[in-house]
């Protein structure tokens, strides 16, 4: 199953990972790896990031900065495969990218001269850029036809198990992502309120909000790092959320409802 249908897939910048995460998860198809197991992998890769943050070792951080994008495109590839989709890894995805996300600009803002509020500020800019990203992506997933609807647009309540989990297991990992990730939802729906009534958002359009996904994020960071840039990866983030008004801005004017 595609995430989208062929008319509307686009290039998507943040997504660089996404041929080896599935020559990767056509390696494991065949074998008692699930996409859970893979999403913890890419967890231990971003420790692991962390820890050479720490050691300075900046182009091996790098390295598994992006390997941890790689292997977080694998997951969904996988439980695609399989034909096994599943709230829980969803949202276990999710709560270990926003955890991940915190650890990474907590680990730069220690090793260099940023204020920790700045860094605050610049996590909540991040979450912030990811989640319109995010939104109008699944709102483009739920009007393709045929494409994944396993995010929804507005999730106010906790999904029906899917076959194979645990209701209890989705419920709780439900409660944890609405509370990591509500306000950024509230927020950048209230911004947009009414994108999710346009038919669709062509291709050029998705290239550029793609600018946002997280696997770009985290390619700044990987590049940034061994560039000897750290000190400038809290500011530039702050600034780099005045693109959300752009592009808001855009949908507004070029795609009325």
């Amino acid at each position: 199953m595609s995430k989208l249908a062929p008319q509307d897939k686009f290039l998507d910048l943040s997504d660089y990972g996404r041929p080896i995460g599935n020559f990767i998860a056509n390696q494991l198809k065949n074998t008692r790896f699930t996409a859970i197991h893979v999403t913890l992998v890419f967890g231990v890769c971003g420790l692991i990031a962390i820890y050479y943050i720490l050691q300075n070792q900046y182009l091996l951080a790098g390295f598994f900065i992006i390997l941890k994008s790689i292997i977080d495109a694998a997951d969904g590839e996988l439980a695609r495969l399989k034909n096994t989709p599943s709230y829980t890894g969803r949202y276990l995805d999710s709560v270990f990218d926003i955890i991940l996300n915190f650890m990474f600009l907590m680990t730069i803002c220690y090793v260099s001269n940023a204020s920790i509020w700045l860094t605050i500020l610049a996590f909540i800019c991040i979450q912030l850029q990811g989640t319109l990203y995010n939104y109008y992506y699944v709102i483009l997933r739920n009007k393709s036809v045929g494409g994944d609807t396993t995010s929804k647009i507005f999730e106010y309540k906790s999904p029906r198990a899917l076959p194979g989990e645990n209701q209890k297991s989705v419920d709780i990992l439900f409660l944890i992502y609405t509370i990591v990730y509500g306000a950024f939802d509230k927020i950048i729906h209230t911004l947009d309120s009414d994108a999710y009534k346009v038919k669709t958002f062509p291709n050029w359009f998705m290239t550029l909000v793609s600018l946002y996904g997280l696997g770009f994020q985290l390619l700044i960071i990987a590049i940034m790092l061994p560039l000897g840039l750290i000190e400038f990866i809290i500011p530039f983030f702050i600034l780099y959320s005045v693109l959300i008004f752009v592009l808001i801005a855009i949908r507004k004017t070029t795609f009325k409802v």
